[in-house]
This record gives C-alpha cells, structure tokens and sequence, in this order.
C-alpha cells in the first residue's frame, strides 16, 4: 500500500531547520511502514499522522529541537513505563538528533501499539469537564448590543467559544490593551469567527 503523504508536510520538513530534516523524514517513515494506513495532515501547523479517522501521532520542528508524541493517555502510560519518556511537548522530550531517539524497533512497537489501541477504541483523550459559564462584562454586553449582528453571532457560539472571548477581554492588564480586544471581539463575533479562528482550520 503506498504511504497516504500530504505535500503540506513535505514543505514543512523542507523549511524545518536542517538538524531537524532528516529526523522528520526518519519518524515519517517510521510511522509509515509501522501503519500503512496512516494517513498525513497539517493540525495546528504541524504534520499529524490520521488512522481511521483519529489521530494516531504527530511531530513538530523548532528551532532547536523537535517533538514526536502519541495521542491518547494509553501510550504516555506505556512509555513512561518502558522508561523513554521525557518532559517536554510530545512524550520523548526535546529531540535534537536521531541519537534521541529510542532504537528503530522500539518506535516502531510504539506506533504497532498505538493501533492496536486505537481498533480496541482506548486511545481518544477523555473530555474535560464542562466549566461553568462566565458572566458577560458589561462593556462586552453593552457592545453586543450596538451591534445586532455581532450579539446573535454571540448567541450562537458555544459556551466554550464565548468564555474564550470573555477571558481575553478580562486578562487584559491595561484599559487601552482591554479596549482594543473588545473592538476586535465585536468585529470578529460580528464575522462569525471564534477567539482562535485563525488556527481553527489548519
């Protein structure tokens, strides 16, 4: 079966800095030839490996280290117990070289593992629990109400999106810093565009 590439990550290997190419290229054919059916995607601007649908694992390059993770609680806990995990993003700490790696036959047990937990349905994240919603700030609220396309947009967004909008607002340390996110959450609500509507896509 031939490997299911995406061309998004061949450009990102491309412009990763050049101690992290042949790393990405080494865990890309890894993952590969331990899961012929994975198949590549860009989520959050990085290559994630998808197996029926869920995220099997991902990579991603800095500038002076790379991550290679698994999704799910299940692998973190089979690692941790074999010993190579690390702290850091992803579960084998910063990588820097291939010589950070585990051995070849390791890796690839690891991504066998995480399929098989996958077929058996253990590998999704368990949800968070619901917070409980947060009050309007009355600047928001009067806003809202000047603008009748932004406040039914707001009507319309989850819980979870307008508590990101409200936090922003409420984070902000100076009037004019509060001031200016208030003026863009009008307009982007106005939008229909989330908090973080720029990376809901990637």
């Amino acid at each position: 079966m031939p490997a299911k590439k995406d061309p998004r990550v061949d450009r990102y290997i491309a412009e990763a800095e050049p101690f992290a190419r042949p790393v990405l290229q080494h865990l890309r054919k890894l993952v590969h030839q331990a899961c012929p059916e994975a198949e590549e995607a860009l989520k959050w601007s990085s290559p994630f490996f998808m197996y029926r649908g869920k995220i099997l694992c991902y990579m991603a390059a800095f500038k002076a280290h790379l991550a290679f993770g698994f999704w799910g609680p299940a692998m973190k806990k089979i690692i941790a117990a074999d010993g190579h995990a690390k702290d850091g993003l992803g579960l084998l700490g910063r990588i820097t070289s291939r010589a950070d790696l585990p051995s070849d036959k390791v890796l690839l047990g690891y991504i066998r593992t995480a399929r098989k937990l996958h077929d058996a349905g253990l590998s999704v994240r368990p949800k968070p629990k619901a917070k409980p919603a947060l009050p309007v700030p009355a600047d928001l609220a009067a806003a809202l109400k000047r603008s009748k396309k932004a406040a039914a947009a707001w009507a319309d967004f989850s819980p979870s999106a307008r508590r990101e909008y409200t936090e922003w607002i409420t984070e902000a340390k100076r009037p004019e810093t509060r001031e200016a996110r208030l003026l863009t959450t009008i307009e982007w609500t106005a939008e229909g565009k989330q908090r973080n509507w720029k990376y809901m896509n990637c």
